[in-house]
């Protein structure tokens, strides 16, 4: 039987032959040996082969391959926003682990600090809207999952940097007292993400208007405390402390958390509040996570740093400053003028 023709260039020996350098690549199928695979087809210029094995179109620029390493010379699409979620991606990175000694208290000997940056640009505090980021999603993700791990983890607030636990978690409420080298009498404050949830855990004398007059905002409610929350979490007063703060990234986070977190300020007890993360850089090494959402407020303003503004409203009809604060006078006007209660000393 004759042997059919090569439609390639080679040499009329070569042919002859049947040998498989052949230039043709075997698309004509006389070089290909019994039992050797046919050799892929050369893709046109321009394209790639995909994970199917099927060429793919691809617009002028750097290829991206599995491994996100790129080639001169390849080429990759560019669709619109990939730059941002590049940069999404890319800030989402676990940007530093800092190994610091052994034997950090409540968390067990060599326990590493993660720093993971969040997305930029950060929406600013008390604004409603987030990136809705791969960035931001896996940052919440990886906050819950140092919580629910027992771990703390330092978070930024519309206030201050704060340091956050499960608050139902027995041994990471010790952990924040060690952490903080606190007295163990001053009590924790639980923060949620949304209003309706603080139902659960108090038991509520105030208007519902008010309660949302005030929250989410730089503001800490005093309340009588109900019987869902963990009993481990100040036990020495019947009391405690509410907070939603008005920021997206902790909002988003304890709506994640199947319960309240612990959540305190990120510095040591007596110390100033921290605006940035380089601020507290001391308690790292005991942070399991740290979320570092940049400055808050005007580092070099004391008021940027006193914190939430405390009132007990456990009386009816009454209500009581515990701790001045950033937002003593609006919280005032309008316990008093709205809604009529009566200040009592503190």
């Amino acid at each position: 039987m004759r042997a059919r023709r090569c439609r390639c260039r080679a040499s009329s020996r070569l042919r002859r032959r049947r040998r498989p350098s052949c230039t043709c690549g075997g698309d004509s199928g006389h070089g290909r040996r019994r039992g050797r695979p046919r050799a892929p087809l050369r893709p046109p210029p321009g394209t790639h082969r995909g994970p199917a094995g099927l060429p793919r179109r691809l617009r002028p620029g750097p290829r991206r391959h599995g491994n996100g390493a790129s080639r001169p010379g390849c080429a990759s699409p560019r669709r619109p926003g990939s730059a941002s979620r590049m940069l999404s991606a890319r800030c989402a990175v676990l940007a530093a682990l800092a190994r610091a000694g052994e034997g950090a208290p409540g968390l067990g000997p060599g326990v590493g600090c993660a720093r993971l940056l969040l997305p930029l640009p950060l929406p600013q505090p008390g604004s409603a809207a987030r990136p809705d980021t791969r960035g931001w999603r896996e940052a919440v993700a990886a906050a819950v999952g140092a919580l629910q791990a027992g771990g703390l983890v330092a978070v930024p607030t519309d206030t201050v940097y704060g340091v956050a636990c499960l608050a139902q978690d027995s041994g990471a409420v010790r952990s924040i007292y060690s952490l903080k080298g606190r007295n163990g009498r001053k009590p924790l404050a639980i923060c949620l993400g949304d209003v309706d949830g603080l139902y659960r855990y108090c038991h509520v004398n105030v208007p519902d208007e008010l309660l949302r007059d005030l929250l989410p905002g730089p503001v800490t409610l005093v309340l009588k405390r109900s019987e869902e929350l963990n009993k481990d979490l100040n036990p020495f007063t019947s009391l405690v402390g509410v907070r939603i703060p008005n920021h997206p990234f902790i909002r988003d986070l304890a709506r994640a958390c199947a319960g309240p977190l612990a959540l305190t300020s990120a510095n040591i007890s007596s110390q100033a509040s921290t605006l940035t993360v380089s601020e507290f850089q001391d308690l790292w090494p005991q942070l399991s996570l740290i979320i570092d959402g940049g400055p808050i407020g005007d580092i070099q303003s004391p008021e940027c740093r006193l914190g939430s503004t405390v009132v007990d409203l456990s009386v009816s009809g009454k209500f009581t400053i515990i701790r001045p604060g950033c937002a003593m006078m609006p919280t005032v006007e309008i316990l008093r003028q709205k809604y009529g209660l009566i200040p009592e000393s503190s």
